[in-house]
């Protein structure tokens, strides 16, 4: 269960991520208020699953995950280019997270 919490919190962390992007430093509401709320579980779900999991390996995923999942959202949302050398970068990071859960 730790496991699967920590990935539910990762995938919370890009979309606090992408809200505050959209908040525009705080000044639109909705957006706002959905980076409180995603950061709120997103860090809450962080500090369940360290219960089980040692924090080095349960922060570098939740982190990975993250990383990549904005900045996936940010070359198909948002426009950001999409280069061999950035889909190299987020492979290695996917790759990373990978070992950590299979050297867990």
């Amino acid at each position: 269960m730790a496991w699967l919490v920590l990935v539910v919190s990762g995938f919370l962390e890009t979309v606090w991520a992408a809200a505050l992007g959209a908040s525009k430093g705080f000044s639109r509401l909705w957006p706002s208020v959905l980076f409180g709320g995603a950061l709120l579980l997103s860090m809450s779900g962080l500090a369940y699953s360290l219960r089980e999991i040692p924090l080095g390996t349960g922060y570098a995923v939740w982190v990975g995950i993250g990383a990549v999942g904005t900045a996936v959202y940010g070359i198909v949302a948002m426009n950001d280019p999409l280069t061999v050398g950035r889909i190299t970068c987020l492979v290695l990071i996917v790759a990373g997270v990978v070992g950590l859960k299979l050297f867990h």
